[in-house]
């Protein structure tokens, strides 16, 4: 790194699926990478460090800030993948169900990008990074309490992007299109091909569609880059 520090970039919900290919990349693009996830990381990597982390829940995000302000000093990118889903018709979907998409996926992205923020002012530079979906702009059907808690995600994003701009920090979203994880291995073959044929680019995505966004929001040139949301299979915004 020329006698530099090494960036060090937060994955929320690396264990695995699209937080641990995008912690995998951010470490061979040169990253010293902290991930957190509800369980314990089943793999390990030379410069990946992982810590048990509720995002939902303040106490333990404000400790694992400590521990990265202890670690490392500073945090050049935070991701915020980490996220819950149900499929349920919206007669069908309890409470519980809603507050736990909520506090997971809202609460959870506010939290941590606000300490990562934190962390991020004391340098002037910083990137946020935070997950929408598909589901959104397609109002998908059974996913009512999940597509709010991601249009809420774009939403805060939106604000956030408009706060931190002064202290040198964007924050965008990345909404992909279907691909192979747990997530959209719970749906039917029937509602995946509904989610294809809606889309231009009609094949399954990619963790590299991903990455190839994730390094744009990324990149030092993108500075007036922010409050973005960027789908990818070229799904109409409605």
């Amino acid at each position: 790194m020329n006698g530099r520090p090494w960036p060090v970039a937060l994955v929320t919900g690396a264990r695995k699926g699209i937080g641990r290919a995008l912690a995998e990349h951010l470490l061979d693009r040169g990253y010293q990478v902290v991930g957190c996830s509800r369980l314990d990381a089943d793999w390990k990597a030379e410069g990946f460090f992982h810590l048990r982390t509720d995002v939902a829940d303040e106490r333990q995000v404000k400790a694992l800030f400590r521990e990265i302000k202890r670690r490392y000093g500073r945090l050049d990118a935070a991701i915020n993948n980490a996220a819950v889903t149900s499929m349920n018709h919206v007669l069908l979907t309890p409470a519980a169900s809603v507050e736990k998409m909520m506090s997971a996926n809202v609460v959870g992205t506010f939290l941590v990008s606000r300490e990562a923020a934190k962390l991020m002012q004391r340098r002037g530079y910083g990137r946020i990074v935070n997950f929408s979906s598909l589901a959104v702009p397609m109002r998908l059907g059974g996913q009512s309490a999940y597509v709010a808690s991601k249009a809420s995600v774009e939403s805060l994003s939106q604000v956030m992007a408009r706060e931190l701009a002064e202290y040198g920090i964007t924050v965008n979203v990345i909404g992909p299109s279907p691909i192979e994880t747990d997530m959209i291995r719970g749906l039917s073959k029937d509602k995946v091909n509904h989610l294809l044929d809606a889309m231009a680019v009609k094949r399954m995505g990619t963790f590299a569609d991903v990455a190839n966004v994730l390094d744009f929001f990324l990149r030092p040139e993108s500075d007036a880059v922010t409050g973005q949301v960027i789908y990818l299979g070229g799904i109409p915004n409605l």
